[in-house]
């Protein structure tokens, strides 16, 4: 990976080029390069200049695009102090070697960025390791690039020279740190694993917020079940799936899970990385897909989303999609979006408008193996009392003369438990004569 985020370096300066491809829409590679805008000042960077260069083939093997602009590029470059260029496409190793050979500087494309920003927001023992496998990865076949100064060394014989042996020896060391990385990132995936297994027993039905990054998936966490969740106004600020309760107007309660946002161009090893968090989607019981219906990208936004939780093998749960941000939208715009999406949910996390909506429809999703129980627990059985507690959700408890009274919500396996201590049972439905039927209702 480059150096040019060295602390100890002063303040980087960035020259940024966006392509747009004969394969892309009109005007998407000049919204890409907005982002990638946004992408590089997270990882604070300052911006020189930024440009847009649209190609009319994309076989342009050395550069990516042609020599004379790559050349026209450079001398902006170096004319405006930047210390690094990023290019808003995937360049090969060999591309990237080509423009940091002829310019001097170092020269980054989108994955790299991205890979930055996920290696600067990773936090838990597990994103690190899967931040970490993921530069690996990248940066094996561009190992290159650090030892250009020794290429020309070649020696005679079945050694080679300096640089090739250098180069051997550092490949060999960063395949021995991925399979060692791969093997920690095991160990966590399994004790994840366990964790999901553990939750899976009891009951609980689960939900997981997804959509683009910087929709508001923390904050609405935090909205709704009263979490402390990070919630920044910046790309990528939740790279770790966080889980908490959320109990439902009913009073049935939602494993609620936040996770890490999507974009466009998500580098697909970054993808296959954090599949193991991402697992998180797939294994609930059905989706909130959250937008941010004041960016003006929406579609693309909502597109990307749909696109990512297909590779997750996640096309399939039962979705809410919902706006978020309406607070910010002018009426007719807001219209506009009703009337394309008539079975979508408006909310604004902000000032709370819809959010009773919202849990109603999670009630409507939220499928689980509970019955709504009115208990009266004898003093003695105070054992009962704690392990309904335990298996289900305790609406409301209070000690009378005769015994605790229980309202809540229990798991129908554990009915032998409870059943005898119900208040006011419904009667069994009364069986039939053999041979007679019921006799149909006069109207």
């Amino acid at each position: 990976m480059s150096n040019f985020l060295d602390p100890k370096r002063p303040t980087t300066r960035a020259l940024l080029v966006g392509v747009q491809t004969p394969d892309m829409k009109p005007g998407e590679g000049a919204e890409l390069l907005t982002e990638l805008n946004e992408l590089v000042e997270n990882l604070g960077l300052e911006i020189s200049h930024s440009t847009l260069i649209t190609l009319r083939d994309r076989q342009q093997p050395k550069f990516l695009i042609g020599t004379g602009k790559a050349a026209e590029l450079m001398a902006r470059a170096k004319a405006d102090g930047a210390d690094v260029i990023v290019i808003d496409e995937e360049l090969s190793p060999a591309q990237q070697r080509n423009w940091e050979e002829e310019s001097g500087l170092a020269v980054i494309d989108r994955q790299e960025v991205i890979l930055e920003i996920f290696a600067d927001r990773a936090q838990t023992r597990e994103a690190v390791l899967q931040v970490a496998l993921a530069r690996m990865e990248y940066s094996l076949p561009r190992l290159t690039r650090a030892w250009s100064h020794l290429s020309r060394q070649r020696g005679k014989g079945k050694m080679g020279g300096e640089g090739e042996t250098q180069l051997e020896q550092d490949r060999r060391l960063v395949r021995n740190r991925i399979t060692k990385l791969k093997s920690e990132l095991a160990q966590v995936i399994s004790q994840r694993a366990t964790q999901r297994i553990k939750r899976q027993r009891t009951p609980i039905p689960g939900a997981a917020i997804v959509g683009y990054t910087n929709a508001g998936k923390s904050t609405l966490l935090n909205k709704l079940t009263g979490a402390s969740v990070l919630a920044a106004d910046k790309l990528f600020a939740t790279l770790d799936p966080t889980t908490r309760q959320l109990v439902l107007p009913d009073g049935r309660t939602l494993l609620l899970t936040d996770t890490v946002g999507f974009i466009r161009r998500l580098p697909h090893r970054l993808v296959e990385a954090f599949k193991a968090t991402l697992e998180e989607v797939v294994v609930a019981d059905f989706l909130i897909h959250l937008l941010d219906a004041a960016n003006p990208n929406i579609d693309q936004h909502h597109a990307t989303t749909l696109a990512v939780l297909g590779e997750l093998g996640a096309a399939d749960r039962p979705t809410l999609t919902v706006f978020n941000k309406t607070d910010l939208l002018d009426e007719h715009t807001l219209a506009r979006l009703r009337a394309q999406h008539p079975d979508a949910l408006f909310i604004s996390v902000h000032t709370g408008a819809g959010l009773d909506e919202l849990l109603r429809h999670c009630e409507a999703l939220a499928t689980d193996d509970t019955e709504a129980a009115d208990l009266l627990i004898p003093h003695s059985r105070y054992d009962l009392v704690a392990k309904l507690h335990g298996i289900g959700h305790v609406k409301q408890q209070e000690s009378l003369d005769d015994g605790t009274h229980l309202t809540g919500r229990f798991p129908k396996k554990f009915a032998a438990l409870y059943t005898p201590f119900i208040l006011n049972p419904k009667p069994a439905p009364k069986k039939q004569p053999a041979g007679k039927r019921p006799s149909a209702t006069r109207r």
